[in-house]
């Protein structure tokens, strides 16, 4: 064990005393000297993105009800069809409303009748003004019940109220509904999903950013669903809520997105980014470039002597495989993009020169050494 360490204790007690007299210590210890491969900066107009994660809403969603109950007389959809506006789906029987309606024009014509002859009479001063007035009164009473009468012979008729996908019917023709208000009496729902809303939440910080940035970026939104890896669908912020919860510190946030073709459903998970900034010109480098040191961040670059120096950063987002640098680096700087564990501060390296591509892939732009 001694003659192992003392061999070793006197080469490290010659190479720091070589160091002290300027040598270098690779040189010293008559090691090679390390290969790394070195590359500038890439620089590029970039924006900002925050990631979330949320669901898909309809931008309009229905219970189709009945106004008036009666015998469903026939259904006249399928399930899960693309309706339009008004587009017929339910017809309940009509007779009992048809002769409701028909009481009531009788009713509403014998009070018009009445009334003409009422004015006759007042202009010859041969009815009492009492009298005119009840006529007049029995005319309105028979004119409301008779508009009554006509919209429940609509109502015989139900209609889509939006366009959109129909869901299943919940009664089938030949049964009686008393219709109304209640889950009970629902027919079918309807959601319109030519447009869709994504719900996510965003932070309070990230809510001010959106807020200041509006104007310049416009809230641009791209999402990707669970199976896709490139964001293909798109759309912009149109809605944050009123107020941050004061339990989670987020706010509710909405973007819509076009879908004509009716692929994307409610319900549905998305991975969404949004645009936090305006286009800006960025310098990037390979994330296993960025060595942490302690709590801050540091790139080892090689100077026009060969040998390493360390650059501070302050780092941003990752783009595309790639950091973004805000300070810290320069154009010319040549980084340290390979080879980072064969180096030391101070130390002598021998560098290759490759170039950064937007995919975080490394390139040879030559065999040239950095001198």
């Amino acid at each position: 064990m001694n003659t192992l360490i003392k061999p070793l204790l006197a080469a490290l007690i010659a190479a720091t005393a070589l160091s002290a007299c300027g040598q270098k210590p690779t040189e010293a210890a008559g090691m090679p000297t390390p290969q790394v491969s070195v590359a500038a900066p890439l620089k590029q107009n970039i924006t900002d993105w925050d990631e979330f994660v949320g669901r898909f809403e309809a931008s309009q969603h229905v219970d189709v009800r009945a106004r008036a109950g009666g015998f469903i007389q026939g259904v006249h959809f399928k399930d899960g069809q693309v309706v339009k506006k008004g587009q017929l789906l339910f017809t309940l029987d009509p007779r009992s409303a048809q002769a409701s309606l028909a009481s009531a024009e009788a009713d509403a014509a014998v009070a018009r009748k009445a009334f003409e002859r009422a004015e006759v009479l007042m202009k010859d001063q041969a009815i009492s003004r009492q009298d005119f007035d009840q006529r007049r009164a029995t005319l309105d009473v028979a004119d409301a019940v008779l508009r009554a009468r006509k919209l429940d012979v609509e109502f015989t008729r139900v209609t889509a109220p939006v366009s959109g996908t129909v869901s299943d019917r919940r009664v089938d023709a030949g049964n009686v509904i008393a219709g109304g208000t209640s889950a009970a009496d629902i027919l079918t729902t309807i959601v319109a999903t030519d447009d869709v809303y994504f719900n996510f939440e965003a932070s309070e910080a990230q809510l001010l950013k959106y807020q200041r940035e509006a104007e310049k970026s416009g809230g641009k939104v791209e999402i990707r669903l669970q199976d896709e890896n490139a964001y293909r669908w798109t759309g912009s912020v149109d809605f944050s809520d009123n107020a941050i919860n004061s339990g989670s510190g987020a706010v509710r946030m909405r973007a819509l997105v076009k879908n004509q073709d009716g692929f994307l459903k409610p319900g549905m998970f998305g991975h969404a980014r949004v645009e936090g900034s305006s286009e800006y010109t960025a310098l990037m480098i390979p994330e296993t470039a960025v060595v942490a040191d302690g709590a801050r961040k540091i790139a080892y670059v090689v100077g026009a002597d060969g040998t390493v120096g360390v650059k501070p950063l302050e780092t941003g987002p990752i783009v595309d495989g790639l950091r973004v640098v805000r300070s810290g680096l320069s154009e010319s700087d040549q980084v340290i993009v390979n080879g980072i564990q064969r180096v030391m501060p101070g130390a002598a390296v021998q560098a290759k020169l490759t170039t950064i591509t937007q995919t975080a892939e490394l390139v040879d732009a030559s065999a040239t050494k950095v001198e």
